[in-house]
């Protein structure tokens, strides 16, 4: 399936869930929001949430600094 991954086409396994698509990207899960369709999705969800064709995601990873 198809999805848009912060304004990017991507492919994605069909009935994937968040928590498989992020493990997939490799990306850190204690400093990640994810907004799914315009809906922040919290963390202890991203297991059972699952992705459609056509999804719109935002994956945002916040970075600490001075």
């Amino acid at each position: 399936m198809q999805l848009l991954v912060n304004g990017a086409r991507e492919q994605c396994a069909k009935d994937a869930t968040l928590a498989e698509l992020i493990g997939h990207k490799q990306l850190r899960k204690d400093s990640l929001v994810v907004e799914l369709n315009g809906a922040i999705i919290k963390q202890e969800l991203w297991a059972t949430t699952r992705l459609k064709d056509g999804d719109q995601l935002e994956l945002l990873s916040f970075v600490g600094g001075g």
